[in-house]
C-alpha cells in the first residue's frame, strides 16, 4: 500500500498531519524543503489565497537518488491507495515553497500521485534570495536542462515505486516549469502536460540548448498551454509563433492547445501574488484536471 511505503521510506509523512506532532513535521518539512514561502516571494502576500487540506491524505517529504544526489521533493497522495495516476508538479523560480505543496494537494485530492521535486537544489537555495535578478543570475540561470529532465525522470520512477502507476503520467509547472512542462513532453513517455504561462521562445545557451518552440518536431505527449494576455515576459507574438509550429509537428503536437486569458498577466495561478486572476487561474484547473483525464492519464 502507498501509505506503508511512505511510512517506511520517510517518516515524516503522515495522512492528514492534524496532530501537534504532524505539525512538528510540518515545520521540520519546511526548513528542509522550502514549504515556506521563499524570500523573494515573501513580501508579495503573507499567504496563500486558497489552502489545500492533507486531511485524507499522505503528504510529505521525500528524497530519491540522481546520479548520486539526493534530490528532495514534496508528495502529495490519497491515504491508503495504490496503481495512482501520476503528475509531476515543476516549480516555478520561487522553488518548492507552499504554493506549489498546495497545488500538489489540490492534485492529490483529484485523485492524482503528485510530487514536486527541487530541481534546482543543487544550485542553490532560492529561499536566501531577496532579490530576484540575483536568485536568476545566481541560481536559476545555472540550472542545466539535462539535468532537469533526468532529476523529472528520477521522480517518475519514484513514484512508479510508491503507489503511483508510472504507465499514467502527466507533467504541470509555472512559470519557469511552464517551460520545462514542454521539453519533458519531448523529452519521456508521459500521457500529456499542462504548461502555465512557459517560456516559449530564447537564445539557445550551453544549459539551455532548445526550447519549446524547437520541439515540437520530437513531441511525444499533448500539451495545453496556458497563458495571458497581458504577460510583459511572454510576449502575444512568440505564443503565436508556437501555435504555427505545433501545426506543423508531431501528432502530439498537432492535438496540443494554447489558451489566452484575457486580461491576464504572468502568475495569473499564483494565488499568493498581487498576479492572481481568479477566474482564469480557476479556468485554468478545470482545463488542466480535463486535459490530463481526456488524455488518459487519470
Amino acid at each position: 500500500m502507498l501509505r506503508e511505503d511512505l511510512e517506511k521510506d520517510f517518516d515524516s509523512l503522515r495522512p492528514g498531519e492534524s496532530t501537534l506532532e504532524g505539525a512538528t513535521r510540518r515545520t521540520a518539512l519546511k526548513t528542509a524543503l522550502g514549504v515556506g514561502y521563499a524570500a523573494a516571494a515573501a513580501p508579495l502576500m503573507a499567504q496563500t489565497a486558497i489552502h489545500t487540506t492533507a486531511e485524507g491524505l499522505t503528504v510529505g517529504e521525500t528524497s530519491y537518488d540522481v546520479n548520486g544526489f539526493q534530490v528532495p521533493a514534496y508528495v502529495a497522495a490519497p491515504t491508503g491507495r495504490t496503481h495512482l495516476p501520476v503528475i509531476l508538479v515543476v516549480q516555478e523560480i520561487f522553488g518548492v515553497h507552499e504554493y506549489i505543496a498546495d497545488t500538489a494537494r489540490r492534485f492529490a485530492r483529484a485523485g492524482y500521485l503528485a510530487i514536486a521535486p527541487d530541481l534546482y537544489k543543487r544550485q542553490g537555495d532560492a529561499r536566501q534570495y531577496t532579490d530576484i535578478p540575483r536568485l536568476m543570475a545566481e541560481v536559476v540561470s545555472k540550472v542545466p536542462d539535462a539535468q532537469v529532465m533526468a532529476d523529472l525522470d528520477g521522480a517518475l520512477k519514484w513514484a512508479g515505486t510508491h503507489g503511483g502507476d508510472a504507465s499514467r503520467a502527466g507533467v504541470t509547472g509555472f512559470c519557469w516549469g511552464g517551460r520545462i512542462v514542454w521539453l519533458y513532453a519531448a523529452h519521456a513517455p508521459i500521457k500529456a502536460g499542462v504548461a502555465w504561462y512557459g517560456r516559449l521562445v530564447g537564445t539557445p545557451s550551453e544549459l539551455a540548448p532548445r526550447n519549446p518552440v524547437d520541439l515540437v518536431g520530437s513531441l511525444k505527449a499533448p500539451v495545453l498551454g496556458l497563458y495571458g494576455e497581458k504577460d510583459t515576459g511572454i510576449p502575444l507574438d512568440t505564443v503565436a509563433k508556437m501555435k504555427a509550429a505545433l501545426a506543423e509537428g508531431t501528432p502530439a503536437a498537432k492535438a496540443s492547445q494554447i489558451v489566452v486569458y484575457p486580461q491576464a498577466p504572468h502568475g495569473f495561478h499564483a494565488d499568493y501574488r498581487p498576479s492572481y486572476v481568479r477566474q482564469a487561474a480557476e479556468d485554468g484547473w478545470k482545463r488542466a484536471l480535463d486535459w490530463f483525464k481526456t488524455h488518459g492519464v487519470a
